[in-house]
């Protein structure tokens, strides 16, 4: 038997997961050329096993299997075994939770792959007990079974590992000779009104995702189509969700899904990217509606990203854990008699009556505060029960803090700080708050000190070192966060930034057979498969990201590179997209820019001049996703970044407006409520 507590391999390992990992009986190794070598050395197979830090059932199955002496004997004499941060890796993550679903017709965490030393899987799975139960087979039956198949069956082994080679490939899109278009953005609001819940809000039934990209399309859909229904299925999702217990009423921000219909019950787990593209969801609705809701939300999430997401050099941490003092969702309820011994009785019983808290609970005895059974407009309304609302809500915080904290995942990567640097960008604009601004400034400012090591972007940071070579994704969503710095300072330097970003995403992970681009560079490791997905999943994927960024950066420099990257993507992922439009719902946005008429407006003016500080307020807090706006006192200072624009000079020493549509301008104007007109008008 292997003697408890003694490190492993994982040890000198920066991640959080690999290091909860890092004193197990499992003679763990980090995912590398040791392990693989040591696999090819001794002729065994590779027990994969993939997680990450805050994910609930990777510490049951870590507690149950990974901690036992029973197990790691088996794991340690048959395999060899490799633990992967899929947050730190998604590229691995990627290649092995496809052939999950392929295998099993379902993937998710934790993910368990049985695989040759070469990488390739002959067995996939997801949570496995010790022993047999749920119907599931238990780990050690497992490993015991498949050892022997892969010991005396090699002739099946090599079938099954060619297959799923055959299938990986099969995955990669290649070039159709038909365009996507306009159709396919209808197919897209058609199908999600056919899963969408209008009782509730949301999508498909328990449990229940808040799927932000979902809303961000429909918001466009309406704004560009006038379709309401496209604007209640959000605003319905929106207010569902922020009167749940989905979202912390006590200390704020999202959970990552709810259990159920209603959003009452949430994994208490929160991850940065939710509250990231939640608060541009809620900030957006805003700009549509003025609804005092969605600004309240959005001041909230932003409160609690400052308050417990943000490291001491200004960067976002990634996730906090559901699990405290090994119990789910423990930091988060409370019992009755809590609240009445902290608020008293008086106000006890206001918060217990708007909050949903009885002696029996809402959740396994205890409650979890949410004003579901509550009229919005009635709260919302009400100014003496807001301040009597909101000092109870301090108070219960106050105590709160005074629990267990649940673990955190202090990693800061580059995607997810790039997405609440997007959407705080674009909260500073919007609310016309520079506080928000110098977080979202600050946190790009690490990122370009820390983050890009020998002109090249990395994905992850932690305890000093920077580490992997980033991933499409992290390109990706850090252009789109330097589009919205731009159009929240019009700081010429962020624009400069996209544009150089843009050409290198395109020369480190474009198809040029095919189009469309990989999610891993062509300086990156070498998987078995170089994964190439259209599909958003719990975050919008790359490609969606890359071809928005790309449309929204061709419309502000005028550089027609850009677009004609998108228009070829539109010919690689036709196949997918119509199998399934609504599973793009991202990259739906890029479409949508494309196939409607957009404005590129052009202001030239002095900072400080009033007509133009009245103009860009206007433009920054009226949703136009179709218009682009070029800012700049001189006009020269354009050539190299925008040059369809530099001729354009100031008249009569006037802020002047130039629209154009489609790149076709029409005559400048120092009208500036002319000009505002011009540009609001659809």
């Amino acid at each position: 038997m292997t003697t408890p507590n003694k490190n492993n391999q994982l040890i000198t390992e920066k991640s959080p997961y690999l290091l909860q990992h890092a004193t197990n009986p499992v003679d763990w190794y980090p995912w590398g050329e040791a392990a693989f070598d040591k696999a090819k050395r001794e002729g065994k197979p590779i027990f994969l096993s993939i997680g990450y830090s805050t994910c609930h059932w990777c510490h049951v199955m870590a507690h149950e299997s990974f901690e036992d002496e029973e197990v790691a004997a088996l794991l340690n004499k048959h395999y060899v075994a490799i633990k992967v941060d899929r947050e730190e890796r998604p590229d691995v993550d990627a290649v092995y939770i496809k052939v999950c679903q392929m295998m099993e017709g379902h993937g998710g965490w934790p993910l368990t792959i049985f695989m040759t030393p070469d990488q390739v899987p002959f067995y996939a799975g997801t949570y496995f007990p010790k022993q047999s139960k749920y119907g599931r087979p238990g780990l050690i039956e497992a490993l015991q079974q498949l050892y022997l198949k892969y010991t005396n069956d090699p002739k099946h082994i090599t079938e099954v590992t060619n297959s799923v080679e055959r299938a990986l490939a099969k995955t990669v899109s290649s070039k159709s000779k038909q365009r996507l278009n306009n159709d396919f953005v209808h197919q897209a609001f058609q199908q999600l009104g056919r899963i969408f819940d209008f009782n509730y809000g949301g999508f498909g039934s328990a449990p229940k995702f808040p799927m932000p990209q979902n809303s961000l399309f429909l918001l466009r859909h309406y704004y560009f189509t006038d379709k309401t229904a496209a604007l209640k299925m959000v605003e319905l999702t929106l207010q569902s969700m922020a009167s749940g217990g989905i979202y912390d009423q006590i200390g704020f921000g999202f959970s990552r899904y709810s259990t159920d219909e209603k959003w009452l019950v949430p994994h208490f787990e929160k991850m940065l990217y939710d509250n990231a593209l939640l608060l541009t969801v809620f900030t957006e609705a805003y700009q549509l509606t003025d609804h005092p809701l969605y600004k309240k939300i959005c001041e909230e999430v932003i409160t609690f990203i400052e308050r417990e997401m943000t490291s001491r050099e200004d960067a976002f941490y990634s996730a906090i854990d559901a699990d405290s003092e090994g119990e789910e969702g423990k930091y988060y309820v409370w019992e009755e008699e809590e609240i009445f011994d902290i608020l008293g009785n008086s106000v006890g019983e206001i918060f217990a009556e708007v909050y949903d808290i009885t002696p029996y609970g809402n959740f396994e005895g205890k409650n979890i505060p949410n004003s579901i059974k509550v009229s919005l407009g009635k709260i919302l309304n009400d100014k003496n029960l807001l301040q009597q609302l909101e000092t109870a809500r301090e108070q219960l915080l106050e105590e709160r803090e005074k629990r267990v904290y649940p673990h955190v995942d202090d990693k800061i990567l580059t995607a997810w700080n790039s997405m609440m640097i997007a959407a705080l960008a674009k909260a500073s604009k919007v609310f016309q708050n520079e506080n928000y601004t110098g977080m979202a400034e600050k946190a790009m400012n690490f990122i370009e000190r820390n983050l890009i090591k020998q002109n090249r972007l990395k994905a992850r940071y932690r305890d000093g070192e920077a580490k992997y070579n980033a991933y499409l994704d992290d390109y990706a969503y850090l252009i789109i966060a330097y589009l919205e710095l731009y159009e929240t300072t019009f700081s010429l330097y962020y624009l400069s930034q996209a544009k150089n970003f843009s050409e290198q995403m395109i020369d480190l992970f474009w198809d040029e057979q095919d189009g469309g681009f990989f999610f891993s560079g062509k300086d990156s490791e070498e998987l078995i498969s170089r994964d190439k997905e259209i599909y958003d999943g719990a975050t919008p994927s790359g490609n969606s990201v890359a071809a928005v960024a790309l449309v929204r950066l061709g419309s502000l420099t005028g550089e027609m590179q850009f677009l004609e990257r998108v228009e070829t993507m539109y010919n690689t992922f036709y196949d997918d997209i119509n199998r399934q439009a609504s599973a793009a719902p991202y990259f739906m946005q890029s479409l949508q820019l494309t196939e409607n008429p957009t404005k590129e407006v052009v202001v030239v003016g002095k900072r400080n001049d009033p007509a133009r500080i009245k103009l860009l307020k206007k433009l920054q807090t009226t949703f136009m996703p179709n218009v682009s706006v070029l800012v700049t006192e001189r006009s020269e200072d354009l050539i190299t970044i925008a040059p369809f624009a530099a001729e354009y000079r100031q008249l009569e020493d006037k802020t002047t407006v130039y629209v154009c549509e489609n790149f076709s301008c029409q005559q400048p104007t120092t009208d500036i409520d002319k000009a505002i007109e011009k540009i609001i008008e659809k």
